[in-house]
């Protein structure tokens, strides 16, 4: 009686599953590596599209406004002036990057949809003149 050599993680398998495992394998790949945007042409709504780079654009918007106030406390109020002056600064810088990478992301996206309307549209054409 022969004993199957096992494999190097200790787990024994026919050859019949190891084909079978392969195989499902390449298939999962597969489906896995379309992504659902491309593949479907269903339109998406604006908000659908552009909703995180307003969110950020707003929140970048709100926390540079608190920066503005606090660092216009550190003028008026004379207590905790050192920590206006600290933390107003932070505020503003912080808020100054959300909003200008907001701000950059909307063309980026904006770009990608008219690269994604080409391409499905040459899509469209090569089955068209590739499927007679």
């Amino acid at each position: 009686m022969e004993i199957p050599p096992k494999s190097p993680d200790g787990s024994e398998k026919s050859p019949q599953s190891k084909e079978l495992l392969t195989s499902n394998t390449a298939s999962t790949l597969c489906i896995s590596s379309r992504s659902e945007s491309v593949w479907t042409s269903a339109s998406r709504s604006k908000w659908d599209i552009y909703h995180k780079p307003v969110i950020v654009v707003s929140v970048g918007a709100a926390i540079f406004l608190v920066g503005a106030v606090i660092t216009s406390l550190s003028c008026f109020l004379i207590e905790n002036k050192n920590v206006y002056k600290m933390c107003g600064p932070a505020f503003l810088s912080l808020g100054l990057m959300l909003l200008v990478c907001g701000l950059v992301w909307i063309p980026i996206i904006r770009k990608k949809q008219k690269q994604r309307q080409k391409s499905q549209f040459l899509q469209s054409l090569k089955s068209f003149f590739f499927n007679r």
